[in-house]
């Protein structure tokens, strides 16, 4: 698993440079005990994309699905992962976007995609990350960008991380998320204010923040253009309420604004 998760790192890494530089930030203020909470992914609801094949994928690490998440006005279905025995390796949150409430556009140009995607995974099997399909253009980008953002993304940069999740629990520097966004916004890094700077509270035992993804060129296969790409997370776990037990699930609520870190620039 570690090899896994050490390739998803380096791979996100290429695309948000900003997480080095924070990771930098962090270091130079005497914080080393950086250690990732989750990290995410995204994959459409069809063929081998599925998020049931996910799980089998998954299953062969020892990870398991725990909570189920629904996401009405994104259209999305989602799972946590979590090590069988192992607490200190990072969850994995794993959305799926169900093309079936999509129009018959956004369908048709993702069913492309899949198709190539199941012939590739039928051969080579399922790796992460990978992307599994051909470059859209710009054209296809904004035409399912139109519809959905999280469309556009996973059509875009295929199946990887879209974020890592500083844990704040264990940073011994910064007891709070409060002091880590002063200290995000004091390093000049762009904070996702969808939904508030914070989402959640201790009532609901976890409070999130996040970057707005890094902005890069990107060579799609008509032209090129400046888009969104990865962000980094920050969250704060606390006890569930009568125990000394951390809650370890994740906020419906909550995710639903933090997956607006990947939208355009306004």
């Amino acid at each position: 698993m570690k090899q896994l998760l050490d390739t998803l790192w380096e791979d996100y890494l290429a695309l948000t440079p900003d997480a080095k530089r924070l990771h930098e930030a962090f270091q130079a203020a005497g914080e080393d005990n950086i250690i990732n909470d989750h990290i995410a992914l995204r994959t459409f609801n069809r063929g081998e994309l599925a998020l049931d094949k996910f799980v089998e994928f998954f299953a062969k690490f020892d990870y398991v699905p725990m909570d189920e998440y629904h996401f009405e006005e994104k259209k999305l279905r989602a799972y946590h992962f979590a090590h069988k025995t192992d607490i200190n390796l990072p969850k994995i949150f794993v959305s799926e976007l169900l093309l079936e409430e999509m129009s018959e556009n956004v369908q048709a140009i993702c069913n492309s995609l899949i198709e190539e995607a199941d012939a590739h995974i039928q051969q080579n099997g399922l790796m992460l990350p990978s992307m599994p399909w051909r470059t859209i253009s710009a054209e296809e980008y904004l035409s399912l960008r139109a519809e959905s953002e999280y469309a556009a993304w996973l059509a875009t940069f295929g199946l990887r991380a879209n974020h890592f999740t500083v844990s704040v629990n264990h940073l011994t520097t910064f007891k709070t998320l409060e002091s880590v966004n002063d200290f995000i916004k004091s390093s000049n890094f762009e904070l996702n204010q969808s939904g508030g700077e914070i989402k959640g509270n201790e009532d609901v035992c976890l409070k999130q923040s996040s970057t707005m993804a890094n902005t890069v060129e990107w060579e799609f296969a008509d032209r090129t253009m400046e888009i969104r790409s990865c962000f980094y997370e920050f969250a704060q776990r606390f006890n569930i309420p009568g125990t000394s037990e951390l809650y370890q699930g994740f906020v419906a609520a909550s995710a639903d604004k933090i997956f607006e870190s990947t939208d355009v620039a306004a």
